[in-house]
């Protein structure tokens, strides 16, 4: 079992003598962050500085900042329900749901209070503090509210942390669920606003952005991310940071999502057909480790793509800065690694959940 120890060792050099730990935060070079300094000011050369440094490198300074900031022996632990899958009217062209994709998903309705109360009971028994519920839609329809201001409320009498993910929100919806009780809204960015448009075509940047304003001034927490192994440069993947980390406060959670490629969507379609665009492990441990850096007070949620992560790459993730992720068998419409997996992980890491 590996050893967690609540502060970080005292570094060593090669003949066992006791290493410089570096310079002070008030040493640091000119644009360095100190660790105890969220900023909103990033330039893209500082940030493409952090993906080039040497990987060790880049993870030591992940870590130490990791540890400053958060509990480095535990992860938070969220599951995420689907209260309507398919049939939504955008072309994300990675997502296995848009009305637009052939594949093979079925569109359904609404699901009942009762039956998303009921999945919430279990996320909680299985371990769960926080239970998301997301619906396929480009925006909810005002006839839809009620029950969904049930849920929420409901869901959070269970002692759960809620998140909803239903789409682009009007002021009135925010509104109203903020006043619900729900605690965090997701709406993810996916990539960077430069390549924003090669994604997604019925909706823009802008929008997304538009509706995390109303999320901030309802008063609700904010749940940001985005997708890698898209077929994005690595240029993207420094503007998705850079648009993550400039916005003021950043995102308490910011949910990097390992792209799940599905037959039948466009980017997925790409993604199958030339295996050598899949991004490595280290590159996505990477992407952890410089959001972390960046964003020292979010939490970092290793979301979706870990069904096909190795044990190995995970624990990479966990020592980049990863401090949640999404439990149970199920995501909205693919794989999880499920409990007993998750548990002989965390089991072998020596972490816990909470």
């Amino acid at each position: 079992m590996l050893d967690t120890p609540t502060q970080a060792a005292t570094p060593t050099s090669a003949d066992g003598h006791e290493a410089s730990p570096g310079p002070r935060p008030d040493e640091m070079p000119a644009g360095q962050m100190r660790p105890d300094q969220a900023r909103h000011d990033w330039t893209r050369d500082e940030v493409d500085a952090l993906f080039a440094l040497p990987f060790t490198a880049l993870l030591f300074r992940a870590q130490s900042i990791h540890r400053t900031h958060q509990r480095p022996d535990a992860v938070q632990a969220s599951q995420l329900c689907s209260i309507k899958t398919g049939g939504c009217a955008e072309d994300c062209g990675y997502c296995s749901q848009s009305a637009k994709f052939t594949t093979g998903l079925s569109a359904s309705k609404l699901m009942a209070v009762e039956t998303v109360v009921a999945e919430a009971e279990a996320a909680k028994a299985g371990g769960a503090s926080r239970f998301c519920m997301g619906a396929a839609w480009r925006s909810p329809k005002d006839r839809d509210m009620d029950a969904l201001l049930e849920m929420v409320s409901r869901v959070k009498a269970l002692g759960l942390e809620t998140c909803m993910t239903l789409g682009m929100l009007s002021d009135d919806q925010s509104s109203a669920l903020a006043q619900a009780g729900l605690d965090y809204y997701n709406h993810n960015i996916d990539t960077a606003p430069e390549d924003y448009g090669r994604v997604i075509s019925t909706r823009t940047f802008e929008d997304r952005i538009d509706t995390l304003e109303k999320v901030r001034q309802s008063g609700m927490k904010v749940c940001c991310g985005g997708i890698i192994g898209m077929g994005e440069q690595a240029a993207d993947r420094t503007g998705l940071l850079l648009a993550l980390a400039r916005m003021d406060p950043h995102p308490e959670s910011v949910p990097i999502n390992a792209l799940v490629p599905v037959a039948g969507t466009p980017i997925g379609d790409e993604i199958l057909a030339d295996p050598a665009k899949e991004l490595s492990g280290i590159e996505f441990a990477r992407v952890i480790a410089v959001a972390r850096i960046m964003m020292p007070g979010s939490m970092v949620r290793l979301s979706a793509g870990r069904e096909a992560m190795s044990d190995e790459t995970q624990a990479l993730c966990f020592l980049a800065g990863a401090n949640s992720i999404f439990v149970g068998d199920r995501l909205l419409t693919t794989d999880n690694p499920g409990e007993s997996r998750d548990a002989d992980l965390f089991r072998n890491l020596g972490l816990s959940l909470f």
